[in-house]
Formats: C-alpha cells, sequence, structure tokens
C-alpha cells in the first residue's frame, strides 16, 4: 500500500511522476477534468459569494470512483492541477 496518492491529469504523466516518486507514491490520472460548471443554468451562486456550482462531467463517474477508491486507501491525498 502507497503512503500518499498524487492525482494527475495525464496518464503518460502519471506513469512518469510515478517513476521519479518512488514506492511510497501511487500516481493516478484523472484523464482530465471531471467537473464542470453547468450549461443549463447560472454555475455561480451570486447570493453566496459567487460560490461556484459544480457537476460531474457525463462518463467520468467510473473515473472518480477509483480515485476515491484509491484515496481511501492512500494516508495522504495531493492534487497537482496547472495554475
Amino acid at each position: 500500500m502507497s503512503d500518499y496518492l498524487v492525482i494527475v491529469e495525464s496518464p503518460a504523466k502519471a506513469k512518469t511522476i510515478e517513476k521519479y516518486l518512488g514506492k511510497k507514491y501511487r500516481v493516478k490520472a484523472s484523464m482530465g477534468h471531471v467537473r464542470d460548471l453547468p450549461k443549463s443554468q447560472m454555475g455561480v451562486d451570486v447570493d453566496d459569494h459567487f460560490k461556484p456550482k459544480y457537476i460531474t462531467i457525463r462518463g467520468k463517474g467510473p473515473v472518480l470512483k477509483d480515485l476515491k477508491n484509491a484515496a481511501k486507501k492512500a494516508k495522504k491525498s495531493l492534487s497537482c492541477r496547472r495554475p
């Protein structure tokens, strides 16, 4: 079991990063974005300091389930996002 989970977008990056980090780290790919703002309604709540309302992108359910299971098994989870 790995101590740390790192989540990146690309499967190719996940394999490369996992080689550098070593056995204590498990690197998983999210295969791109997994959630987005809804298109059919306002994506932010203007009454609650413009808090975003996210929805899961269709077809990403299995990916999210896999990432959640991996996060439960890890001692600590890290997510790497582009600025």
